[in-house]
């Protein structure tokens, strides 16, 4: 490789599609994992020997000359910057400088993941709902210490170090290749959520009817059969969206729907939605007494689903840290106005996801703003080493966005066996003054300018504007350049070898780009088909949003579990998470029927001779009432007699035969 001019922006490494190729399926031992179409360069560091030569008179200079040497290197640096030259910050006791480089280079070893960028965060505050350890803060506050000492930064010359990922991961079960859909589903909303959400919904209905005064006519207890398939009918709902859902029990033919109608009543259906509940009212403690709990309502759905998803999928090396929104219409003071989110109100939670397949290990609440400000200061820091919890010293890769990543952080995180990358606040503590917008000045498309402690390196480019970047899992002076524009659509002055690619962009930045998807990757599979219907009850968004990620996550589970084939009996080309939610309401719903639906089901077998099971033709009341068979021909008739099995008046010609057919 020759050495570069300095009208050279980079010296291209050649590589082969088949060898970029190879190098990706190699699994652990691949250095980057990334698309086969970026081109990649380096800029490696290395000090000339006049320079060193020069370091060694300078160091023999008194003050003043030191201080006249310091800022005609800034001017040198500004107009490199100007003259369009990709460079890396040297940072040093006397100012910025800047340094030739030369061939060799060094690579970080980085990690198997997927593609996808993520927007800036706007989260603000959080209140966990877990008791944080002793020594927290002060181990924050001394951390934070460190990293705004003058001396904390330094040149980007250092060999990084990081620990290949050698942990078990995957889905974790005992399924055999029989398994449904069904089964997958159990393994993380079990039979026992279940059973509690029966027995709390009777409870529930009693608690209503004591409070009322007056006793539910059209109330009787459920059991787990039933409320299986109320679930399955709102999954269904999910797939088969109407305005409202009264119109699914509709006697249109264009508009009702028959499986809904035969496997319960309209009525019931209303019933079991006015009652459905998870906790005990009588035992719920008030605001301010001992042992409240602002998420009671769902506590026992979160420790269940909690403990579920975290044992029935073990982390890959790729994970990603970022927030969702829930949407919601009911009364809860946590609501979130999010303005740079599609979904601009809403419910926020903190989620921790592979960066691959989108399974969400882990989820926290957002349940309003801390009291204490040193809480409030600390909550990114906070959120992710809780939703971290568990993995220490497995050397997993974490991407967080702007909201979480800071110097501290990351020390904190690499003190604890996991590397990190995220993009930042300038303005955070600890982070270098030398990469400042103010310091930096105005950089050209593709410029960035980089600072090393050990393995966090911290940088600044400009892509579409300036970005800053923490990362601890990436080596300083690398770029890689994805496909950009052609040759016929590149503007004047720019760089022949560059006609037709990107703008380049140093490896946390790419690596960022490429692994920051999980959160979002989650929200498509869970926004595709929602579940449940709005409502005024907070904790509902909640129910819903967890019956649907449990959804999401089995259907991962399954997908990775059987590698991409379709279970047992299906006979379609692709088992999408359309099929697999079909499939998994039809077997929660299984046969169960409710009253009405086993009262059509025998007036159907009946129909050949009803007279032998006890239908005839008789006289029901003094005072006539419309036929039922003529009313549902458009016609009005008016009768005294029908049929007292079926509870319907009908004429004495050909409805009452007509009827029963």
């Amino acid at each position: 490789m020759a050495a570069r001019k300095r009208g050279e922006l980079f010296t291209v490494l050649e590589t082969s599609t088949d060898t970029e190729t190879n190098a990706l399926s190699d699994g652990e031992d691949c250095p980057l994992n990334l698309p086969v179409d970026v081109k990649w360069f380096e800029i490696p560091f290395r000090k000339s020997e006049s320079d060193e030569e020069d370091e060694e008179v300078q160091e023999n200079k008194g003050e003043s000359e030191l201080e006249s040497t310091a800022a005609e290197d800034t001017a040198d640096s500004a107009s490199y910057i100007a003259g369009g030259g990709c460079n890396i910050i040297l940072v040093t006791g006397n100012g910025i400088k800047h340094e030739e480089y030369e061939e060799d280079s060094y690579y970080a070893t980085s990690n198997n993941c997927s593609e996808t960028s993520s927007s800036d965060s706007d989260i603000d505050f959080s209140d966990l709902e877990e008791e944080e350890r002793p020594g927290l803060f002060g181990a924050y506050d001394a951390l934070d210490e460190e990293c705004t000492s003058p001396d904390f930064w330094g040149e980007p010359d250092q060999v990084i170090s990081i620990e290949p990922f050698t942990a078990d991961s995957g889905p974790q079960h005992s399924l055999g290749d029989d398994a449904d859909t069904l089964d997958y589903f159990r393994l993380l909303f079990p039979d026992s959520l279940f059973e509690h959400m029966v027995e709390q919904t009777n409870n529930y209905a009693i608690y209503r009817q004591r409070r009322s005064g007056r006793s539910d006519a059209h109330w009787h207890p459920t059991n787990i059969r039933e409320m299986r398939a109320y679930v399955g009918l709102n999954i269904l709902m999910g797939i088969n969206q109407l305005p409202e859902y009264g119109m699914y029990w509709a006697s249109d033919i264009f508009i009702g729907n028959a499986g809904f109608k035969k496997t319960m009543t309209a009525r019931r259906f209303e019933k079991l939605n006015q009652n459905l509940h998870l906790c005990d009212r009588d035992s719920e403690p008030s605001k301010g007494e001992l042992g409240y709990d602002g998420l009671y309502k769902i506590r026992p759905l979160l420790d269940i689903v909690g403990n579920t998803i975290w044992d029935a999928y073990l982390p890959n090396r790729c994970l990603t840290v970022d927030e969702c929104a829930i949407a919601s219409k009911g009364r809860f003071s946590p609501t979130q106005y999010m303005p740079s989110k599609p979904l601009r109100k809403g419910l926020k939670v903190w989620m921790l996801c592979d960066s691959r397949s989108g399974y969400c290990h882990r989820t926290r609440i957002y349940v309003g703003k801390p009291s204490d400000d040193v809480a409030a200061a600390a909550v990114g820091h906070k959120v992710v080493t809780s939703l971290v919890r568990g993995l220490e010293a497995r050397h997993h890769h974490l991407f967080m966005d702007s909201f979480f990543t800071s110097v501290s952080l990351l020390q904190h995180l690499l003190h604890q066996g996991f590397y990190a990358c995220g993009p930042t606040n300038p303005c955070r503590h600890g982070y270098p003054d030398a990469l400042k917008p103010r310091n930096v000045g105005k950089l050209a498309p593709g410029e960035f300018y980089q600072c090393q402690h050990g393995n966090l390196v911290a940088s600044v480019t400009r892509d579409a504007k300036i970005v800053s970047c923490l990362s601890t899992n990436c080596a300083p002076g690398i770029v890689g350049i994805g496909p950009g524009k052609r040759e016929g659509d590149a503007k004047d002055g720019d760089c022949t070898d560059m006609a037709g690619l990107g703008i380049p962009r140093p490896l946390p930045l790419l690596l960022y780009q490429e692994n920051m998807r999980g959160v979002d990757l989650c929200d498509q599979l869970r926004e595709c088909y929602q579940v449940g219907r709005p409502c005024k009850k907070w904790w509902r968004y909640f129910l819903w949003f967890y019956i649907n990620l449990c959804i999401v996550n089995s259907y991962v589970v399954l997908r990775e579990s059987r590698r991409g084939l379709p279970p047992t009996g299906f006979n379609g080309k692709q088992f999408t998470q359309r099929h697999f939610r079909i499939r998994l309401a039809q077997q929660l719903i299984g046969d169960y029927q409710g009253a009405r639906g086993m009262e059509r089901a025998a007036r159907k077998r009946h129909a050949d001779s009803p007279l032998e099971y006890g239908h005839r033709l008789e006289r029901m009341s003094e005072r006539s009432r419309r036929c039922r068979n003529c009313t549902n021909k458009g016609l009005r008739h008016e009768s005294v007699f029908g049929c007292k099995i079926c509870n319907v008046h009908l004429c004495r010609g050909g409805c009452f035969s007509e009827f029963h057919k």
